[in-house]
């Protein structure tokens, strides 16, 4: 297996991946709208149109499922929930019908999911892959793109789900956001737990995911030491160089501010990496000072 496809490959985590499979020696292409905007690789599909270059199924061993709507790029409207809803079913659905027409058999597919699967507030509790999905919009929407997922499956396809928690890396995200003001502060009470991932080891998991055969169904995409908000936000701070204020950001200004889309960072999950670690992945990056010391170094 040497030609992997990526959707969502031009995003932070997309090109991330893509930089690691080309130095292990695989082929990349990239699915695109703009195939013609990009020195990599890429053949065309729009999913509003529900339209796919079938040439792109007869080139692929696999595939990487990035795509979708940013989920804290804009307020959420009813028009923006719709959109962010949209952009994961429906791009797996057309891929689903690409898949199925095609001649060549894929491999495996890989899909980006998401650790809001189990609710926007799970207090101390560890989650695991067994959890049951919460009762908010993101959970709803996880849910819904993990279900057109498991389709996928059903075609003889080694299908895996790996549900990402917060990524860390200075390139965008998370951390860059959570550093823009010019003093670094807790959000709301900053107790709420944070599952983060640096980006580097992110991109081996998915790695690890393409080449072990083993692998198959859900795992969670998250460090082994999830971290409070506020000890995420002083040590980032650390590293940065940047001031620190322990006094947290009031969540009722977030809810003025930010609307529903604050319920994202005032909740939190703790999630456990147990599962991909006893499949044999081993962490890089398990220790947050380390992940921030390689992030802010690089």
């Amino acid at each position: 297996m040497k030609k992997i496809l990526i959707t969502g490959g031009s995003g932070l985590v997309g090109k991330k991946i893509t930089g690691l499979l080309e130095r292990k020696g695989y082929e990349v292409a990239w699915l695109s709208r703009s195939p013609e905007k990009y020195k990599q690789k890429a053949f065309a599909w729009d999913v509003e149109k529900q339209t796919i270059d079938f040439e792109a199924l007869q080139w692929a061993d696999g595939i990487i499922h990035l795509a979708g709507e940013g989920v804290a790029d804009k307020r959420w409207t009813a028009e923006r929930k719709q959109a962010i809803l949209q952009s994961r079913t429906q791009s797996t659905l057309l891929l689903k019908h690409a898949i199925e027409k095609s001649e060549r058999k894929l491999e495996v597919f890989v899909s980006a999911s998401a650790v809001g699967y189990y609710g926007f507030k799970t207090g101390d509790n560890l989650m695991d892959e067994n959890g049951k999905p919460g009762n908010d919009f993101l959970s709803q929407v996880v849910a819904a793109w993990e279900s057109e997922v498991k389709n996928i499956s059903d075609y003889g396809i080694r299908t895996v789900v790996l549900r990402i928690g917060i990524v860390l890396d200075n390139k965008g995200g998370a951390l860059v956001e959570m550093l823009k003001p010019p003093v670094a502060a807790p959000l709301g009470n900053g107790q709420q737990w944070m599952s983060w991932i640096a980006i580097d080891d992110l991109a081996r998991i998915f790695l690890f995911a393409i080449e072990n055969k083993g692998v198959k169904g859900v795992y969670n995409a998250v460090g082994p030491n999830p971290a409070s908000n506020a000890e995420l936000t002083k040590a980032a701070a650390k590293k940065a160089g940047k001031m620190f204020v322990g006094i947290g950001v009031p969540g009722l200004a977030l809810k003025i501010f930010l609307g529903e889309m604050a319920q994202m960072v005032l909740g939190g999950n703790k999630v456990s990496a147990k599962k991909i670690q006893n499949a044999g992945f081993e962490f890089r990056y398990p220790v947050l000072e380390n992940a921030l010391e390689k992030i802010f170094n690089s």
